[in-house]
């Protein structure tokens, strides 16, 4: 992981989003899954804005569309500048598409 990734990571563990880093997702690794709300986040590096690489991660975008994932990117100076900030933008994410089927609550299942 980067430096920046590094960052978010320790902020995104801190509020306990039960997201999974460097994770595997068809012939991709995403940086940062919540499977739950099918949330992909990637922290993106200045290389993210040459035009090749804008291909390659519109491609990877609509794969991941077409798996039922949303790709949120943030960019690598703001993840380690501001990791918590950028962890709170995380979190109301997932509270905007929480998982379409939670598991129920104890005793409370069919």
């Amino acid at each position: 992981m980067t430096a920046s990734e590094r960052a978010l990571w320790e902020a995104l563990r801190a509020l306990k989003l039960h997201i999974r880093r460097q994770a595997p997702i068809g012939r991709y690794i995403a940086d940062f899954i919540h499977h739950g709300a099918r949330l992909v986040i990637e922290v993106d590096s200045g290389w993210h804005d040459d035009a090749e690489a804008q291909l390659q991660d519109a491609e990877r975008d609509e794969w991941l569309a077409g798996q039922g994932y949303r790709v949120m990117r943030v960019r690598d100076g703001e993840a380690f500048g501001n990791p918590y900030l950028v962890a709170e933008r995380v979190a109301a994410e997932i509270q905007r598409h929480p998982h379409p089927n939670p598991s129920p609550i104890k005793g409370e299942g069919l």
